[in-house]
C-alpha cells in the first residue's frame, strides 16, 4: 500500500469539508462506516476470496459506484434502509442508518475516494489507525457527547499491560463504546514480543476471544467496524457486541477478562410519559439475585455485574468515578464484598484532565475473582496516587503512554505478589503505599478513597501550575460539584 499518510489526509480532509455543511465528525464517521463496510464486502466478494455475502446486488458497492446526483441520493437513502432490516454484523452495522449527507456531489466525492482505495489489502494496522484517528476526533467535538464513549487509549495500553491477557482466553466488556479494550488487548495478545500464536491460538483471538455489550446504536456501529478493521470476527458472522443493558440480567456467561469503563453519570434511569402527557424520569433499580445490594447508583451496579461475569478465577480490571470508593449504604455493602469474595490488590487514583467529559474523578480497580472462602480473599490494598500534583490538560499537555510507566513498573505485571511500596516514613510522598485488610475495614464506610501526598499547591504558592492547567482544574471541580447537586436536587424531587 502505498502513501499510507496520503489517506489519513485524504479520509480527514472531507471530515472538514462536510463540517461546512454542519455534518459533524460523529455523522461523518457513521456514512464512512456505511460506506468502507460495503466497499471492503465487495472486495471479499471478488477473487482471491470470492465469498458468498449476504448483501442484496441491488443494493451492493456496484449499485453506489454507478450512480450521481438525486438518483445517487434516493439510492443510498433505500439501501440503507433495507441493509438495516438484515441479521449479524450486516443488520448491526447498519441498524437506524439515516443519510447525513444532503449534497449528492460531496456524498459522490466520498464514494469515489473510498473507490480508488483496496481497503482489504490495506494493513490492520493502517486501516485501524485511520479509523481510531476518526474516533478521537469525534470524542474532542464536546457537542456531540461522543467523549462519554472513549477512554483515553494510553490509559487503556496500561490497563492491558498490567492485567497481561493470555491467548485462547475469553475477555468481555460489558460497556463496550467503540472497542477500545477489546483493540489493545488483540495489539497484546498478537504482538510477537508478547507470545507467539499458533494456528488455533490466531483463529480464537480473531473469532472467539471478545463479546461485550453496548446500548447506543451509532457507538456498537463505530465499535463493530473498528473491530472488523482490525480483522477481528467475520463480514458475514454473527455479532459479539449486543445491543441489550447488560445490567438487566445474568447473562450466564463467564469470562476469564472483563476490561471496562461503564458509562459516567451516576443515576441509571429511564424516562418515560406520564398521564398527563409530560415526561417523567424514573430510576432504574435492577433487582438481581446476583446482587449484593440494590441500588439505583449505576457505577455500583456494574462493578456488581462485573463480578457475575467472572468465571472463579477470572481478573477484572475497571475505570469506576471516586463515589464508588467512599458512598454509604449500597456503596459500603458493595466494597465489602467485593473486598470478601475477590482480591482487590490494586487501585489507581487517575488525574483530571484525562477524560472528555468534564468533571469526573476516576480510579482504576484491579481484583479478581475467588472461589466461595469463609475469610475474606482480599489480605492488602495497594493504592498508587496518580492524582495529587499531576497535571493534564486534553490539547496542551495530554497524557502519555511514559506518564504511566512508573505505575505499571510498580504493578508488576510480570508477578504482582512482589511488590516494593515507595512510600515510607522517610518518604512521605510516595506514590506506591500498601494498607492491609483491616486498615480498611476498621475505616468509616470501608471508605476506600485514600490519599496521602502532599498537594503542593496547597504549600507552595511560588510555583503553581500554569494558569490554563489551574482553569481546567477549577472547571472540572465546579463540573463535578455541580454533578453532585444535580443528583441531590434529582433526589429531594423524587428523581
Amino acid at each position: 500500500m502505498t502513501n499510507t499518510g496520503a489517506i489519513v489526509s485524504k479520509v480527514w480532509s472531507f471530515a472538514d469539508v462536510l463540517r461546512d455543511d454542519g455534518v459533524g465528525y460523529g455523522d461523518y464517521l457513521e456514512q464512512l462506516t456505511y460506506l468502507l463496510f460495503l466497499k471492503m464486502a465487495d472486495e471479499y466478494s471478488k477473487p482471491p476470496y470470492d465469498r458468498k455475502l449476504p448483501i442484496p446486488e441491488k443494493y451492493n458497492w456496484e449499485s453506489l459506484v454507478s450512480k450521481k446526483g438525486a438518483e445517487l441520493e434516493s439510492h443510498y437513502t433505500e439501501l440503507l434502509r433495507e441493509l438495516s432490516k438484515a441479521s449479524g454484523i450486516l443488520g448491526q452495522i447498519f441498524t437506524k442508518s439515516q443519510n447525513k449527507i444532503q449534497d449528492p456531489a460531496k456524498l459522490y466525492r466520498i464514494i469515489g475516494m473510498i473507490d480508488k482505495e483496496n481497503w482489504s489489502m490495506m494493513g490492520a494496522d493502517l486501516k485501524g489507525k485511520i479509523y481510531e484517528g476518526l474516533l478521537e476526533k469525534n470524542a474532542e467535538d464536546v457537542k456531540s457527547g461522543a467523549g462519554q464513549y472513549f477512554t483515553p487509549r494510553v490509559l487503556i495500553m496500561a490497563m492491558v499491560k498490567c492485567i497481561h491477557p493470555e491467548p485462547e482466553k475469553t475477555i468481555c466488556d460489558p460497556a463496550c463504546g467503540t472497542g477500545g479494550f477489546f483493540l489493545a488487548s488483540y495489539d497484546f495478545i498478537s504482538n510477537p514480543e508478547n507470545y507467539s500464536l499458533d494456528k488455533e491460538q490466531k483463529e480464537f483471538l480473531k473469532d472467539k476471544t471478545f463479546s461485550g455489550n453496548e446500548i447506543v446504536a451509532s457507538a456498537r456501529r463505530m465499535c463493530l467496524m473498528n473491530m472488523f478493521l482490525h480483522n477481528i470476527g467475520e463480514i458475514d458472522g454473527e455479532s459479539y457486541i449486543s445491543s441489550v443493558d447488560s445490567l438487566i440480567s445474568d447473562p450466564g456467561d463467564r469470562y476469564d477478562y472483563v476490561l471496562t469503563n461503564p458509562p459516567f453519570g451516576k443515576k441509571s434511569s429511564m424516562t418515560f410519559t406520564n398521564e398527563e402527557g409530560k415526561q417523567e424520569k424514573e430510576d432504574l433499580v435492577y433487582n438481581r439475585q446476583d446482587f449484593w445490594a440494590t441500588t439505583s447508583n449505576k457505577q455500583l451496579n456494574f462493578l456488581q455485574h462485573i463480578h457475575t461475569l467472572l468465571k472463579s478465577d477470572g481478573r477484572a480490571t475497571v475505570v469506576l468515578p471516586d463515589n464508588v470508593l467512599f458512598e454509604g449504604g449500597a456503596g459500603e455493602t458493595v466494597r465489602k464484598n467485593i473486598l470478601e469474595t475477590t482480591d482487590l490488590h490494586t487501585v489507581l487514583r487517575l488525574p483530571t484532565g484525562i477524560f472528555y467529559k468534564q468533571g469526573v474523578k476516576a480510579n482504576v480497580l484491579f481484583f479478581d475473582n475467588k472461589p466461595a472462602s469463609k475469610d475474606p480473599w482480599t489480605k492488602e490494598v495497594w493504592i498508587y496516587d496518580f492524582r495529587t500534583n499531576v497535571h493534564f490538560t486534553l490539547k496542551k499537555n495530554p497524557m502519555k503512554f511514559e506518564d504511566l510507566k512508573d505505575f505499571i513498573s510498580c504493578y508488576n505485571p510480570e508477578n504482582r505478589h512482589v511488590r516494593t511500596e515507595t512510600w515510607s516514613e522517610d518518604n512521605p510522598n510516595g506514590r506506591w503505599r500498601k494498607f492491609s485488610y483491616g486498615e480498611i475495614v476498621s475505616r468509616d464506610k470501608t471508605n476506600l478513597d485514600i490519599f496521602w501526598v502532599k498537594d503542593e499547591s496547597l504549600a507552595d504558592l511560588d510555583n503553581l501550575p500554569d494558569p490554563d492547567i489551574l482553569a481546567n482544574e477549577i472547571i472540572e471541580n465546579v463540573e463535578a460539584g455541580l454533578e453532585s447537586f444535580r443528583e441531590i436536587v434529582e433526589t429531594i424531587n423524587g428523581g
